[in-house]
């Protein structure tokens, strides 16, 4: 009886009613189709782009704790990641694996500070002071 009833569903399921039908009309022969061009391969980012990925993380996650904390500069936070894609952001793909950084950081703070806490004070307070250090590490090694 299972499997009478599996015969059933598979006779009435979409891939089972698409394989039975037929074409209305001949098939016509099928155009050459051009592919599209591949995307022109990304020159090479700067050396210091692992540190300024992180800079970009640091920031949303600061953005995050600094809202959530009621900081007057919660919104600095955001305005400085829109400087930084503008300064560094050359490419799309530049601008999208910066500001993928800042969200990244941003959501990871969310999934873990739902309240602002000694807790998450202590982590804006932490990640500023981390932020400060990589970008003062950065301007004094590439300028800036």
């Amino acid at each position: 009886m299972p499997a009478a009833a599996l015969v059933a569903l598979l006779a009435l399921s979409p891939v089972a009613a698409l394989a039975q039908q037929r074409p209305a009309s001949p098939a016509k022969p099928a155009q050459s189709a051009k592919p599209p061009e591949p995307a022109p391969p990304e020159p090479d980012g700067p050396p210091y782009e692992p540190q300024l990925l992180q800079l970009a993380e640091i920031m949303g996650s600061l953005a995050y704790l600094r809202t959530l904390c009621g900081g007057k500069e919660a919104q600095d936070w955001r305005d400085r990641m829109a400087a930084l894609i503008e300064a560094e952001g050359r490419t799309p793909q530049r601008r999208d694996r910066l500001t993928a950084a800042f969200n990244r950081g941003f959501r990871a703070y969310s999934l873990t500070h739902r309240a602002c806490t000694d807790a998450s004070q202590e982590a804006a307070s932490r990640l500023a002071d981390q932020g400060g250090q990589l970008s003062r590490a950065l301007a004094g090694r590439y300028g800036g």
